[in-house]
């Protein structure tokens, strides 16, 4: 391919990068133009994982391109960074090899693997941390991969980067929203829809004393109970919203799950009720204790009292912090 096309179709390739928000996308499309600026039959991007231990990262994911679903299902697991995939992680620099067998830190291919020899390795940083590297091999119409071929595909890991950081900070705008949309609905079901069942409520509750009608009166009277529980089971909703959105060890998470792992042994969903501040009210030796009263209790119910329903209240105010368990066994 005549360099002036080269340049055309790095040039398209950094464009199309720029335009994808997917980071899946993103990793698919680098490899496969790194492939095709280069000339090689084969391409990789292979992801470093975090270090461990004090130990380098090693290949978390594995981008391929050239090879098809058969040809990989034969190879088996995927490589892990070793060998010379490994020589470019701990040493991430570009790297020209006419054969890869010959080179002493080569150490061979599996079973079923297509024969490669010519290799041209480069390394995609991302703010300059080594996200992973570009793997090409099997240089077409060549013996081996030239300087400038390097030097497009080092031009293509640059661009590459800040597609992979433009696609990560995307997926991070994607997350706030996401957590955004839970507290608006979280504070529309508080602000709005409780206010207007409490209003009907109190409405309807003032007509019960009203009515005479025996039959009437016992309607309305299961119309009221059932807005109180509608309203009841919204506020758990909305604890729930707001749990997800704390740290995983926040007190109002805690009791949720605790709650979960008991309705299998219950057989029935207890009825939760939080209020306050919890988190702010308690201590971590108080929210263990609180939390190994309510297990013993829901242990309890499920082990004696042949209940039906359950409800656990958990209130912090004036500087106190309440939990209490009720059934109808």
């Amino acid at each position: 391919m005549p360099e002036v096309d080269r340049s055309s179709r790095l040039l398209d390739a950094v464009v199309a990068l720029s335009a994808d928000l997917s980071l899946p996308n993103v990793l698919r499309r680098i490899v496969e133009a790194a492939a095709e600026v280069s000339g090689a039959r084969y391409g990789a991007l292979g992801v470093i994982g975090p270090e461990q231990a004090g130990l380098e990262g090693g290949l978390v994911e594995f981008v391929t391109t050239g090879l098809d679903a058969e040809a990989i299902r034969a190879i088996g697991d995927l490589p892990h960074g070793r060998g010379l995939l490994g020589l470019l992680i701990t040493d991430p620099k570009p790297q020209r090899i006419r054969d890869i067998g010959a080179h002493p830190a080569s150490s061979g291919f599996p079973p079923h693997h297509p024969p490669m020899g010519s290799f041209l390795g480069v390394p995609i940083r991302v703010r300059d941390e080594v996200f992973g590297n570009l793997y090409l091999t099997e240089k077409q119409g060549a013996p081996e991969f030239s300087e400038a071929d390097e030097e497009l595909v080092v031009a293509l890991a640059g661009a590459a980067g800040i597609a992979i950081e433009n696609a990560r900070l995307h997926h991070r705008l994607e997350q706030v929203a996401v957590l955004g949309e839970r507290e608006r609905i979280a504070r529309d079901l508080h602000d709005t829809v409780i206010q207007r069942l409490f209003a009907t409520g109190l409405g309807l509750q003032g007509l019960v004393g009203r009515i005479e009608q025996g039959d009437l009166q016992e309607r309305l009277q299961q119309a009221v109970d059932e807005l109180d529980e509608t309203i009841r089971e919204i506020r758990i909703s909305i604890f729930d919203l707001e749990a997800r959105d704390a740290v995983k060890d926040g007190l109002r998470a805690r009791v949720l799950a605790l709650v979960g792992e008991a309705t299998a042994t219950l057989g029935f969903a207890p009825k939760v009720h939080m209020e306050g501040p919890l988190d702010a009210a308690t201590d971590a030796s108080t929210q263990e204790e609180l939390l190994k009263t309510l297990r013993e209790a829901l242990s309890n119910v499920a082990r004696h009292a042949n209940a039906s329903t359950v409800e656990v209240l958990v209130r912090a105010g004036s500087g106190m912090i309440t939990l209490r368990v009720a059934d109808n066994g």
